[in-house]
C-alpha cells in the first residue's frame, strides 16, 4: 500500500494521462463506465425490491453491498469515470495539465457517462427482466430523486463524492485486486447506504424509472437532480478533497524542493 504523498504523485499523473487520452478512447471508456455504474445500481435495485417493506434498514444495506460492482468494474476493468475524474484537479493545481484540457474532458466524460447509463436502462426495460416489485421501486426511487430540494441534492452530491474520490484515491494506492476491491467497496457501500446523491448513478435511476413509466421529463431530470448533483459532486471531489490533499502532500513537497533547490545554488 502506498502512502498518502505518493498516492497524490499518482494521482497526478494519472490526471496528466486521463487529459492526454484520445477523445474517442475517453468517450467508448466513458460510456463503458456509466454501464458499470448501471449494472450496479440494477443490482441493487435487484436485491432491495421487496425488503423495503420488511426492514428499511437492511434493504439499504444489502442495496449498498452490491451497489460497489459499479465502482470495482471501472477502477479494475477499466472505464472513465466524471465523479472519479473530479480528481484531476490535483494535476491542475501541481500545473501539470491546463485548466481547459481538465473542462474538456470532464465534459467528453461526462456526457459518455449519461450515454451510458440512459442506455443501459433502455436495454433493462425492454430486457424483460423488470417484475413488478423492481418497476415499483425503481419508478419510487426516480420520483424521489427529483423532489429532493435543490440546495439539498446539492449538499448529498457533495458528501457522495468526497467518498467517491476517496475509494479512488486509496484503490490507486493498492497494489493487488482483493486490496482495490476493499478499498472501493467500503466508501462506496456508505455513500449508498446513508443516502448521499451520485450524478452518474442517478442517470440510470432516473431514467430507468422514466422508461418504466414514470411521470418525469427530461427536463425535470436535469434541473431537478443532475445539475444540482453534478455541482455537490465537482464541489466534493474536485474542490473540497483535491484542494486539501494538495496542500496537505503535494504543495509541502514541491515547496521543500525549491528550499532545496535554492539551497544547492547557494553553495555554488
Amino acid at each position: 500500500m502506498l502512502r498518502s504523498d505518493e498516492i497524490a504523485s499518482k494521482q497526478i499523473e494519472i490526471g496528466v494521462k486521463k487529459a492526454s487520452l484520445d477523445n474517442y478512447k475517453k468517450v467508448l471508456l466513458s460510456i463503458f463506465a456509466g454501464m458499470f455504474i448501471g449494472f450496479g445500481a440494477h443490482g441493487g435495485l435487484t436485491v432491495t425490491q421487496s425488503l423495503g417493506n420488511i426492514d428499511i434498514g437492511l434493504s439499504k444495506f444489502l442495496g449498498a453491498a452490491v451497489f460497489p460492482v459499479g465502482l470495482i468494474l471501472v477502477i479494475i476493468a477499466g472505464g472513465e469515470l466524471f465523479t472519479g475524474n473530479n480528481l484531476m484537479a490535483l494535476s491542475l493545481m501541481n500545473g501539470k495539465i491546463k485548466f481547459k484540457d481538465m473542462i474538456s474532458s470532464w465534459i467528453l466524460v461526462y456526457i459518455g457517462n449519461y450515454i451510458g447509463s440512459v442506455f443501459l436502462a433502455y436495454l433493462v426495460w425492454k430486457s424483460g427482466l423488470v417484475n413488478e416489485s423492481i418497476k415499483s421501486l425503481a419508478i419510487s426511487t426516480a420520483m424521489s430523486k427529483v423532489q429532493i430540494p435543490f440546495v439539498q441534492s446539492l449538499i448529498r452530491g457533495f458528501l457522495c463524492n468526497i467518498l467517491v474520490v476517496l475509494a479512488v484515491w486509496m484503490a490507486s494506492g493498492s497494489e493487488n485486486f482483493a486490496s482495490k476491491i476493499l478499498s472501493i467497496w467500503f466508501p462506496i457501500m456508505l455513500f449508498v447506504l446513508i443516502g448521499y446523491e451520485h450524478s452518474v448513478a442517478n442517470m440510470f435511476y432516473i431514467s430507468l424509472g422514466k422508461f418504466l413509466g414514470a411521470n418525469i421529463s427530461w427536463k425535470e431530470m436535469w434541473l431537478n437532480n443532475l445539475i444540482p448533483v453534478t455541482i455537490g459532486n465537482i464541489l466534493g471531489g474536485g474542490f473540497f478533497v483535491s484542494i486539501v490533499y494538495y496542500f496537505v502532500y503535494v504543495f509541502k513537497k514541491e515547496e521543500n524542493k525549491t528550499h532545496s533547490y535554492s539551497e544547492q545554488l547557494s553553495y555554488k
